[in-house]
């Protein structure tokens, strides 16, 4: 069994801070870095929001932002294992146990950050558009649909919260839901209803996503009436959701019901010398600046924690 100081799971800004912070106080960190590196920011074509990366020539990548975070965490002794934790052991106190497809790993102190991932569709053409038209973040994508028509697709209070934002950029925000009433709170659906740039398609889902190189349409069926369609867009923005990654933390430590981690505002977990960071433990704001805030604070009481028992 591998002894660390600090094992921190997952890979996304908030993990790659935590790296960072952490190896500045010379507990040479291990990150292991879970099925995608930088997380979900690794999807995000182009990253305008995150402060100090402004480029009126480029705007860097969400790759590129993640290489960067990377190297600056190597460098000052983080190492990352292109591993998955399949399994934990909080329950005995430190040393901590943690599994991968690999290896074994004890640790004396534990960062979670293992992120949350937008729900699917589960339809042809989705994975495919990945930035390429098919997004799951208006926040971060919306700017690059200036006077372009687009889909939404949900009902809730995301779907609706994005669609009226979007209305910013884009010439026409279309919402697709699968029912004939909206999910969203009251409010909301007032401000949308009163949006004249939003229109709804009500009873249909969207069975196909397809395009050349990018997005230019979605086949959707009616689930009432069984008609099938095509409708011309040129981006399709999904708001069905997102689910923590956290189901091998079951048992492991208290989440709320939707499965996310509970801490407290010193990012602490239910578990003594585990702390977690970013969209386990975070379903309101799911930011990369805010990610990164989470992970310096999870990795600052990391510190004072261990040099506690020290």
């Amino acid at each position: 069994m591998q002894k660390e100081k600090v094992v921190i799971i997952g890979s996304g800004p908030a993990g790659l801070t935590a790296a960072l912070y952490t190896a500045r106080a010379n507990y040479k960190p291990l990150v292991i870095a879970g099925n995608q590196l930088g997380g979900q920011i690794s999807l995000t074509s182009e990253v305008e929001n995150y402060p100090g990366f402004f480029n009126a020539d480029h705007t860097p990548t969400g790759p590129e932002l993640v290489e960067i975070m990377q190297k600056q965490a190597e460098h000052f002794g983080a190492r990352i294992e292109f591993d998955e934790v399949t399994e934990v052991d909080f329950k005995n106190g430190s040393p901590f146990t943690v599994k991968t497809y690999g290896e074994e790993y004890q640790a004396e102190a534990v960062i979670v950050t293992a992120g949350a991932s937008p729900r699917r569709l589960g339809v042809p053409g989705e994975e495919e558009f990945i930035g390429r038209g098919v997004s799951y973040c208006g926040t971060c994508d919306g700017f690059f649909f200036r006077g372009k028509k687009i889909v939404v697709v949900g009902g809730g209070d995301s779907a609706l919260e994005e669609a009226i934002f979007l209305t910013k950029f884009a010439s026409s925000v279309t919402i697709i839901h699968r029912r004939d009433e909206l999910r969203a709170g009251h409010t909301l659906q007032k401000r949308a209803f009163a949006n004249e740039k939003i229109s709804f398609i009500w009873d249909t889902v969207v069975d196909e996503i397809v395009g050349d190189n990018i997005v230019n349409a979605v086949k959707l069926t009616n689930l009432k009436t069984g008609e099938t369609s095509k409708f011309e867009t040129d981006g399709v923005f999904i708001f069905i959701g997102h689910f923590p990654n956290s189901k091998f933390l079951e048992g492991q430590l208290a989440m709320d019901e939707h499965g996310y981690v509970i801490t407290d505002e010193l990012m602490r977990t239910s578990a003594d010398g585990v702390f977690a960071a970013g969209e386990i433990q975070d379903s309101v704001y799911r930011q990369i600046a805010t990610s990164v805030g989470q992970g310096t604070a999870a990795a600052l009481r990391t510190e004072k924690w261990l040099s506690e028992r020290e």
